[in-house]
């Protein structure tokens, strides 16, 4: 009976601490008044010259059955179009192969009633030669060469040339000058605020943010064949790379004093 007793006192008593838990948790929330904040949205933007031109170019060789002597003719095609993109200072680590790719080519033969109204078989398709598809992408640094470059690629084989397309090799930098310039506008801001509502801007609680990315200008080119007038390209192009804006948006929520 002893025993119990001292069990059951235990009890009471753990339970004594849990309530007196709860009553100092609850006394201290009340005795906190709840913050009170507001949010404004601040914008930055950055103009800047592009640095970097993109070029696209696609070597594209179709005819018969013999495949070694396509192979052939657009692994040269695509030889010279290297060496002439080296040639002209860009730097191996700025020319990519992105796809090589070899397809056949096929003849349909339309099938169906004949005169006398009778179904006749449909032969199965015949492969009639192959198409070898070659793309490669192009980093230019150096802005004054790009019209160059496209019409000197289309004489050295190249089918389709896609760009350039200006744009911001290492864009960071100049993203972070605009978070910067944004997160100063929404603090100005947020002072306007508390001056007009006469309250006190207190320290940011939260912040979010967004930003896009320059617009890439592009110019399209396309030839057929050899290229334009064989070895020897075509006037060169001449490109202005203009200027890209960059604009950050930031979200911020400060408390109020």
């Amino acid at each position: 009976m002893e025993k119990h007793t001292k069990e059951y006192a235990v009890v009471a008593l753990v339970l004594v601490f849990v309530l007196l838990g709860f009553w100092y948790v609850k006394s201290y929330a009340r005795s906190i008044p709840p913050m009170r904040t507001f949010s404004v949205q601040g914008e930055g933007e950055v103009t800047a010259i592009p640095d970097i031109a993109l070029v696209s170019l696609t070597i594209l060789t179709e005819g018969g059955k013999d495949l070694a002597a396509l192979q052939k003719e657009n692994t040269e095609k695509g030889n010279r179009v290297i060496a002439f993109l080296k040639e002209s200072d860009v730097e191996s680590k700025d020319i990519k192969t992105e796809t090589y790719q070899i397809s056949p080519r096929y003849q349909n033969y339309s099938c169906g009633e004949n005169i006398y109204g009778v179904v006749e078989p449909c032969p199965p398709s015949e492969i009639v030669g192959y198409s070898i598809y070659q793309s490669v992408a192009v980093k230019v640094r150096d802005l004054s060469k790009a019209g160059a470059i496209v019409s000197g690629v289309v004489a050295q084989g190249a089918n389709t040339v896609s760009g350039p397309n200006f744009t911001i090799d290492e864009p960071e930098k100049l993203q972070n000058e605009a978070r910067a310039k944004a997160m100063v506008n929404a603090k100005t801001r947020a002072q306007i605020l508390a001056k007009a509502g006469r309250f006190r801007l207190g320290k940011p609680v939260s912040i979010s943010e967004g930003y896009t990315m320059p617009y890439a200008t592009r110019f399209a080119l396309d030839a057929k064949g050899e290229g334009m007038g064989g070895d020897m390209p075509a006037p060169a192009p001449s490109f202005e790379p203009g200027s890209e804006k960059l604009t950050a948006s930031i979200s911020v929520t400060y408390e109020i004093k």
